[in-house]
């Protein structure tokens, strides 16, 4: 009933035309259109039912990420209502309850400040959050920080102790983006979407703006970010299978030879057989949202093998898919293009394939 309800609202209300029109437009955002899912309910599926959520579960967050894949829909669903709302809800106390609350109801959306260089790396963080009086003075600069030009808040991981490579020593904060010494260029990424590099000059912050403990960012954000991964997944496999059904629709017209190109058994081969790679994917994304429900301290080889298969998976059905449409497959002219791109910057977002193919050699011992 969920997907049913998602794939109707997004059809109507998403279709990738507003992506087209908002890139050209020049917008990396889509408020209205999150107002629209907040009045679904959909920024308060992992809100619990006390802050005002539905606390439907990370298998439901899945679904509602999978449908936004297969249209391209704009959201800060990601950021906010998947990391940000996990990570406030394991941290606990009146300060996260209330931000909840705000999340759920449409009053606050967040960006989620982790990366530095050019891979995911938590731990390799560099950024201080120096001791400066009573609280902190925040330096250094984070990069590929999705919705980080357009949402209200931003949680950013710093380092309080250690140097970078250590797991210890991190403190997460959550700032208002307008806050003193905060400058954020918006960028523009491939798939038009706002991944901005976010730069932190001697900003101050307080006790009050840390989430969870100090020193133990990893305790709230790894299984945020292991949230993140598997909505983000589900996403990428929504997003495949759109674009096997553009490409099959496309073979059942284009004519070669006087016939349809998808009469050539060459091509149902290769048609069948990312079908058969989109079903296998679509698993262990019902496995990794199952896990992260039932028991999220053992969720990493689960998320981790359901985010690697879903970025082979999408890198296979937008290459297909651009060379079955042929030249054209590429280009603006045809959507086939778009959902490219849109594969391509989730592969690289949490974590690429190497990233997760590694975790799940590590999760099963063989390094």
């Amino acid at each position: 009933m969920l997907r049913e309800a998602a794939r109707g609202f997004l059809d109507d209300a998403a279709p990738v035309s507003r992506l087209r029109a908002m890139r050209d437009d020049g917008r990396t955002g889509d408020p209205d259109l999150w107002a629209r899912m907040v009045e679904m309910g959909w920024a308060g599926v992992l809100v619990p039912e006390a802050a005002g959520g539905a606390d439907m579960g990370h298998r439901a967050a899945g679904i509602l990420a999978e449908e936004m894949g297969r249209t391209l829909a704009v959201s800060p669903f990601l950021s906010t209502a998947v990391i940000a709302a996990t990570a406030l809800r394991l941290a606990g106390g009146p300060a996260a309850g209330e931000a909840l609350g705000a999340i759920a109801a449409g009053r606050r959306t967040y960006a989620v400040a982790v990366d530095e260089g050019r891979k995911f790396a938590p731990a390799a963080t560099g950024m201080t959050a120096e001791r400066s009086g009573n609280g902190y003075s925040l330096t250094g600069t984070k990069t590929f920080v999705a919705d980080g030009a357009n949402a209200a808040r931003i949680l950013v991981v710093a380092r309080t102790s250690g140097t970078p490579g250590d797991a210890v020593g991190l403190t997460l904060f959550d700032l208002e983006r307008g806050r003193a010494g905060i400058a954020a260029d918006p960028g523009r990424s491939i798939d038009s979407l706002d991944r901005a590099t976010i730069r932190f000059q001697d900003v101050e912050a307080t006790g009050a703006d840390i989430v969870g403990a100090q020193d133990e960012a990893l305790s709230v954000l790894s299984p945020a970010l292991r949230a993140g991964q598997a909505a983000l997944a589900a996403e990428m496999t929504g997003l495949s299978a759109a674009a096997l059904h553009l490409t099959i629709a496309f073979m059942k017209e284009r004519r070669q030879f006087d016939r349809p190109i998808g009469s050539f058994q060459a091509l149902q081969f290769r048609a069948a057989h990312l079908w058969s790679d989109i079903e296998m994917t679509a698993s262990t994304i019902v496995n990794a949202g199952r896990m992260l429900d039932t028991d999220p301290q053992r969720a990493t080889l689960a998320v981790s093998l359901a985010k690697a298969r879903a970025t082979a998976t999408a890198r296979l059905a937008v290459s297909e898919g651009v060379q079955l449409h042929g030249g054209v497959g590429v280009t603006d002219a045809l959507d086939m293009g778009f959902y490219m791109k849109r594969a391509r910057v989730g592969a690289e977002w949490l974590g690429d394939y190497g990233y997760h193919a590694a975790e799940v050699a590590r999760e099963r011992g063989l390094r």
